[in-house]
């Protein structure tokens, strides 16, 4: 593949000085594009594509438009660049979207590639990276969980896993949910016996833990099962987790009525719980199939200008779960020029299975069969059925995407109103779009850490939600001002030099369509307590150039007994007011200060547990995981590395003289 700029455009053609009669509609705008009334911006957009169309070779590859600000407006892929590119610079027979984009390009850049395959997943990749206006944007803000089977370590360990597939092992997934990934794990427990601690837990055991009493382990720290067995149940396991379900399931049943035989009745009753394991894990499920052992299957809705992809995941038979998506695409595109679009994105970070159903038939389901199976080393297909238990199949999944779109936007028109009645409230000249909610968490001032809740049209924004560990070495234990001035010195700073605030020259009643950008700026910042609270933030803001006219600030003090209901509210330059008991406003704002509590204190049990279960080796500069296994294993425990001379830390297998001084001077320091 090669990266080539076409820079040869005329100076005067990328001027970014605009015309008197030029335009600029966001994508997914109800805003009509007059082609008679504006046929200069489009003429002036064609010249500039028609320049750059001159030089393109007939070859495949991907191309961006760039507005005048070098903002990215479309990414797309073709088989000959120069046959697509031509097509926008005919300059007629447009679609209004397709005339807005012409009229805003001032520039453009092409990548060519081997192949039209190699294309496609090119621009799905840019398409995730730099979310262009005018494309179908794939908002999927955390990443689908998957089992893991560990074969990095002697005893491998059945784990969830999220994120870069890094780790050594077989990965299976990917399921709709945690919950799902859970439940199966605690039948796969059940069922193999597997290990699901971590390695250095695993080092340190001198006694089987509590899952082995419990039959949901084997035990293999502490040899209570042969190495050969427990690699046997391994083999189940992943022989299970592949798709041959039936042959372990028979393995078992001929071991159980063996057992029986022998009159070991023990090793029988353990073999018909393995079983009934097994079965629960076949037989939760959402839908019956007879005829997909392996398949994802898309279903599209689209409703008032709104799109809903549901995605059902099926492995072994088995329905590992759905999850509904809402990706953001123009209102006058295609539902197959949606599901298209989706699809590229949606399998650019994951695997695809050997089968994918769709409910609509898409525009390069060959070319797009060819770039997956180039993925996943093996042979992909993709269908959309007409007929049969596949057709049924679909049906139902789309029936679930007709649902779900539907309850989003029945909940977005309900918290639309929340929104006005919120900035009714509190006197805002406008509803607010982004509302931010700040608290903190700690316990005699340890492992103080802030959180940020964000809320927005389209209800709470979990992909936006912060953290924030307290790191003043000024902050005295405790001081609840003080990390509160912290924490937004750090956030509006940072937003400061980022993504400096613009003024907003639109006055609106209500909210804006959910389905544009969702701001970075805040309208209303809700702050968990009283005047104090209030005056820090509002220093905090000052500190870093944050005006009141900027952000709309208001503390929320508790009522007295802490009864919701009875809060009392704060804004600089009014005195204290309260809201009607039954008021939509009143609460709204305690569902959001209840969430901002329920992730402050989630966020800091979960630093006080890894507090709680440090390993004081992770600390030490030049210990990795291979040396400490290496000193766990040569000394037993920590305590005992920490007692240990120089001489023998030396004497440890894999621990050089450099490593050894450095473990001594860390506990003798400490010491």
């Amino acid at each position: 593949m090669s990266r080539n700029t076409y820079n040869d455009v005329p100076p005067d053609i990328l001027d970014n000085e605009e015309d008197d009669d030029s335009v600029a509609v966001e994508s997914g705008s109800d805003v009509e594009f007059d082609l008679e009334a504006n046929p200069s911006s489009v003429q002036r957009g064609t010249e500039v594509i028609r320049r750059f169309w001159t030089t393109l070779p007939n070859a495949p590859g991907v191309y961006r438009m760039f507005d005048a600000k070098g903002d990215v407006l479309y990414v797309g892929k073709a088989k000959s660049l120069k046959a697509r590119v031509g097509s926008y610079a005919r300059g007629q027979a447009h679609s209004n979207r397709i005339a807005r984009m012409i009229a805003e390009t001032s520039s453009m850049e092409f990548v060519t590639t081997a192949t039209e395959t190699e294309a496609l997943l090119l621009e799905a990749n840019l398409i995730k990276q730099l979310k262009p206006r005018y494309n179908v944007l794939l908002r999927d803000d955390k990443s689908l969980p998957y089992i893991l089977l560990t074969a990095d370590h002697a005893a491998p360990q059945l784990v969830k896993h999220r994120g870069a597939r890094k780790r050594k092992g077989d990965y299976y997934g990917p399921f709709a949910s945690v919950w799902a990934v859970n439940r199966t794990i605690n039948a796969l427990q059940r069922a193999f016996l597997l290990r699901s601690c971590n390695d250095s837990y695993f080092e340190n055991r001198t006694r089987p833990c509590l899952l082995y009493q419990i039959k949901r382990c084997s035990g293999p720290c502490t040899n209570e099962i042969p190495p050969e067995d427990y690699a046997e149940l391994v083999a189940e396991a992943r022989a299970f987790l592949s798709g041959k379900s039936n042959a372990v399931k028979q393995r078992i049943t001929e071991e159980m009525q063996q057992a029986a035989e022998e009159l070991e009745f023990e090793r029988a009753a353990r073999c018909r719980d393995r079983l009934a394991a097994l079965s629960a894990i076949q037989g939760v499920q959402g839908i019956n199939t007879q005829s997909v052992e392996e398949a994802d299957v898309f279903a599209l809705d689209e409703q008032a200008g709104q799109f809903c992809v549901e995605v059902f995941f099926f492995r072994n038979w088995q329905n590992w779960g759905n999850r509904a998506y809402f990706p953001k695409a123009d209102k006058s595109m295609t539902p197959d020029e949606v599901l298209g679009s989706f699809l590229a994105q949606f399998y650019d970070d994951k695997p695809a299975p050997r089968l994918i159903l769709l409910s609509h038939e898409i525009e390069d389901a060959e070319l797009m069969a060819a770039a997956l199976s180039t993925k996943a080393e093996t042979r992909v297909e993709i269908h959309a059925p007409q007929r049969g238990e596949r057709r049924q199949l679909i049906d139902y999944v789309l029936r679930n995407a007709k649902e779900a779109l539907g309850r989003r936007l029945a909940d977005t028109a309900s918290q639309q109103k929340l929104l006005i009645s919120l900035g009714q409230a509190f006197g805002m000249n406008k509803a607010p779009r982004r509302v931010e909610i700040y608290d903190n968490s700690h316990i005699m001032g340890t492992n103080a850490v802030g959180a940020m809740v964000v809320a927005g049209a389209n209800g709470f924004m979990k992909q936006h939600y912060r953290t924030f560990n307290m790191k003043s070495e000024d902050l005295k234990p405790g001081d609840d001002y003080g990390m509160m001035r912290e924490m937004l010195q750090r956030r509006f700073a940072r937003l400061v030099k980022e993504e400096p605030k613009t003024p907003d020259q639109q006055e609106y009643a209500s909210p804006p369509d959910p389905e544009d950008a969702f701001p970075s700026w805040p309208d209303l910042v809700l702050i968990d307590g009283g005047k104090g609270q209030l005056e820090a933030a509002r220093q905090a803001l000052a500190d870093v150039g944050v005006g009141e006219d900027d952000v709309t600030l208001v503390g929320i003090a508790k009522g007295r007994d802490r009864d919701a209901g009875r809060e009392t509210f704060f804004k600089i330059g009014q005195p204290a007011f309260k809201l009607p008991p039954r008021d939509p406003a009143l609460y709204f704002v305690q569902r959001l200060r209840d969430e901002a509590h329920r992730f402050a204190i989630g966020t800091h049990r979960a630093k006080r547990k890894r507090e709680m279960v440090k390993n004081p080796l992770d600390e030490i500069p030049g210990i990795g995981p291979t040396r400490k296994r290496a000193l766990l294993h040569h000394f037993g425990t920590v305590k005992a590395i920490q007692r240990a001379a120089l001489e023998d830390l030396m004497k440890a297998p894999g621990v050089n003289a450099a490593t050894a001084r450095a473990v001594y001077d860390f506990f003798h320091e400490r010491g």
